[in-house]
């Protein structure tokens, strides 16, 4: 029987090890899943809500124990994991206070004597998650989800398991109904499985491009509806106006947060020629100032990497870089001792046809690609099959606005990171996949927007 490992970043232990499930112990979790989800529909929006303020105050009350169970398992720095926890419960309280407007009926004037617009839950989604912010993605699903009437079932990454188990037991020590949200502690091999199950009605997916791909595969043979949020390689626009000071200091943030493993951290670092060295020096002097070491010490600024594999691929990409012409500026090898660490990093005078112009490096690395000016700082920020986020960085708003608009992503912030926010639709274009999560466009992928007619 195939096992999952729960091994400690920071130095290559396992924690724990778990049996995955084979097919009976599924079937049964689906069957469950089945007989909760018209209850869970039936159920007033109102005390749905009611359980997601209540899975609210459980995250609050174990925050610190969940949060050293995520830096432990994933390598995350403490004071990440403790916010990661904090905006879990954010999304949850969120949803609890707008889901009964946004799933109100929306009431249209037509011919008929009344027609309207209801949202109705369509079920069973299986929600296929990654280990980079292990608690966030699935809240992020789940909270719009169930509050929406449906159930949820979590296959998540197999290097947290501990993870995906405790985030089940805050749903079931929260007084969520059996079967509502339920872990799935399956191989790969019985994903596909799943997918085609009838009794699963749609699929959330957030992960590399490859496995997106494989998905949507599989669930559009199978009539699926699909949500996916895929890789990224955001673009970071500093144009000759910009407050440098205050460019550099997110730049060194927006790369680094969670070692730099995040889909919308910014990796390309798109600079007007006119003011590039300037704000590289600044650049350099903060990514240099980060401090590797045990995320557990609130004095850590830069944790090790996920897993050593991960690691590695990255290094291929650098060396690969650096072979075809790209500047170490500073870093680029790993870092020393037993933990998945690679040096904070920065490569200067990246070029098309690099695997660092063309690639997601998904660690601490950041790319820096020199433009002549603003046209050809979006020209290049657009050169991406990705779309996630992006930012410009400039003092004239109105001139930021315009370059956000001229971006070809999912989301463009100004004068600020790139970030997911309750509040705000989340997803991407191109390569990054299709589909929106939060806010209330997130909650309507999941429902059955029905026409209601009569006379």
């Amino acid at each position: 029987m195939a096992r999952m490992k729960s091994v400690n970043p920071l130095d290559g232990g396992t924690l724990r090890e778990f049996e995955t499930w084979e097919a009976p112990r599924l079937e049964q979790a689906l069957a469950d899943a089945d007989a909760a989800a018209p209850r869970w529909a039936a159920t007033a929006v109102e005390e749905r809500c009611e359980h997601l303020r209540v899975v609210a105050r459980v995250l609050g009350e174990r925050r610190e124990e969940l949060a050293r169970a995520m830096t432990l398992e994933m390598g995350k720095l403490i004071r990440e994991a403790r916010a990661e926890i904090d905006k879990c419960a954010w999304v949850c309280n969120y949803y609890a206070d707008e889901a009964p407007r946004f799933l109100a009926d929306e009431v249209i004037e037509t011919d008929a004597t009344r027609s309207f617009v209801a949202y109705q839950p369509l079920g069973t989604v299986l929600a296929i998650m990654p280990w980079n912010f292990p608690f966030w993605q699935v809240f992020r699903f789940a909270a719009p989800a169930l509050a929406a009437g449906n159930v949820g079932v979590l296959k998540h990454a197999s290097n947290v398991p501990q993870c995906a188990l405790a985030i089940e037991a805050v749903f079931c020590n929260a007084g969520v109904p059996k079967g509502v949200f339920q872990t799935l502690m399956i191989p790969a091999s019985l994903v596909a499985r799943v997918i085609a199950d009838p009794r699963v009605r749609a699929v959330t997916f957030t992960g590399s491009e490859p496995a997106g791909r494989r998905v949507a595969c599989e669930a559009g043979r199978n009539l699926k509806k699909t949500v996916l949020e895929l890789g990224g390689s955001d673009a970071f626009v500093v144009l000759e106006d910009a407050d440098l000071d205050l460019a550099a200091g997110a730049a060194v943030t927006s790369r680094f947060l969670n070692a730099g493993q995040s889909c919308i951290a910014a990796k390309r670092f798109i600079v007007v020629e006119a003011i590039a060295d300037a704000f590289l020096a600044r650049f350099r002097a903060g990514v240099e100032a980060l401090v590797p070491g045990d995320p557990l010490d609130e004095r850590t600024t830069l944790p090790p990497m996920a897993r050593h594999d991960l690691r590695d691929e990255l290094h291929r990409q650098v060396l690969d870089g650096l072979r075809q012409g790209a500047v170490a500026v500073t870093g680029c090898a790993p870092g020393e001792g037993p933990g998945a660490f690679y040096q904070p990093s920065i490569l200067d005078r990246v070029t098309p046809g690099m695997r660092a112009y063309e690639e997601e490096l998904f660690g601490p690395v950041a790319v820096v690609i020199r433009a002549r000016d603003e046209d050809d700082a979006v020209r290049i920020a657009n050169d991406s099959r990705f779309g996630l986020g992006g930012g410009v960085w400039t003092t004239d708003t109105a001139r930021g606005e315009r370059v956000a608009r001229r971006l070809e992503s999912g989301a463009a912030f100004v004068n600020g990171l790139v970030k997911s926010d309750p509040r705000l639709p989340f997803g991407g274009v191109k390569a990054s996949g299709y589909g929106r999560e939060l806010s209330y466009h997130g909650m309507r992928e999941f429902v059955n927007v029905k026409t209601i007619w009569i006379r």
